[in-house]
């Protein structure tokens, strides 16, 4: 079936192609004119970049072994925009255990991913404890290509790899009374520095109501670009909701826990007034510090118009009164 976002694959950016800086920087305005903005400030790091293997290398990507590549799902292998440039996309991304600044793949080389352990918990018939290799075992791989909106009015183009969060919980049975699902990162504070900030509401948390956590949408992501995740993004295992703003796709987890109340949050827990339990993406409501009517691409500099549910409300817009 067409959409109005889907874009033939042979139109995606190769993940080899990029820009080179000059051409990137003098696209983005800042060279030759102006300067490129996203909603959260400059982006003025793309000045002090380093080469792209030198990046990729020091999110420390593990032998993808059988699993990868997996077989894209075929409701999912188009977009409306050209693939994020996966040298771009480690380059610059939100990760609050290691950092407050974008370049996180400076400062995670301490991170330990192995072994791993990610529990599920709260109000199902069977709690399980599941390592890596469960997930691989049990839960069939595949891959998606999403978009992914900041809050901070970037965006990025993404082929992740994982499974479907509503699987997971189905083999964990979900019982009656269960109505929110909570999600919780790890909590190592010798490994990530910013842990160590007793004033902030560490480990990072998240939350979905169920009805959201089992929409086909909700995905739990072990890889992208072909390969087990890099540690700037979340690895091994990571929450990737669509249609919401990105901070609510919770990175690294060890627990998921199903429940009757509604769960506390890091970002709303912090600044409630800025960021809401709900977070769907929404161009008609300005951030407080700025507008989300429009977005900019990571690697381009391009600037799109913000999409309702990021372009997702085919699949969500009944979620939502």
């Amino acid at each position: 079936m067409s959409r109005p976002w889907n874009l033939p694959e042979r139109e995606a950016t190769p993940e080899a192609a990029a820009l080179s800086r000059r051409q990137w920087l003098k696209r983005a305005g800042i060279i030759g004119g102006g300067t490129a903005l996203t909603g959260a400030g400059g982006l003025a790091w793309w000045l002090k970049q380093a080469p792209d293997e030198e990046v990729l290398a020091a999110g420390g990507v593990a032998n993808p072994g059988v699993a990868y590549p997996a077989k894209r799902h075929p409701k999912f292998d188009e977009l409306d925009r050209p693939l994020t440039e996966e040298a771009a996309a480690a380059r610059y991304c939100n990760f609050y255990e290691f950092s407050s600044g974008k370049s996180v793949w400076q400062v995670v080389g301490p991170f330990q991913i192995t072994p791993w352990k990610l529990e599920v918990t709260g109000l199902v018939a069977k709690p399980r404890t599941f390592d890596m290799d469960d997930l691989l075992k049990f839960f069939p791989l595949e891959e998606r290509l999403y978009r992914h909106r900041c809050v901070e009015a970037w965006a990025m183009a993404v082929p992740w790899t994982g499974l479907p969060l509503a699987a997971l919980l189905r083999a964990v049975e979900p019982l009656p009374g269960a109505k929110y699902v909570r999600f919780v990162s790890f909590n190592k504070p010798e490994e990530a520095p910013r842990l160590r900030n007793v004033s902030l509401p560490w480990p990072y948390n998240e939350g979905l109501t169920l009805a959201e956590a089992t929409n086909e949408l909700a995905f739990l992501a072990t890889g992208m670009y072909g390969h087990p995740l890099l540690k700037q993004h979340g690895a091994p295992v990571r929450l990737v909701v669509p249609w919401k703003y990105g901070f609510k796709s919770g990175k690294s987890l060890e627990k998921i826990e199903l429940t009757d109340k509604q769960p506390a949050t890091f970002w709303n827990t912090l600044a409630p007034h800025e960021y809401d339990f709900q977070a769907n993406v929404n161009p008609d409501v300005p951030h407080p510090r700025w507008s989300q009517k429009t977005e900019r691409m990571l690697g381009t500099g391009d600037v799109r118009p913000t999409q309702h549910f990021n372009g997702y409300g085919e699949w969500v817009g009944g979620l939502y009164s």
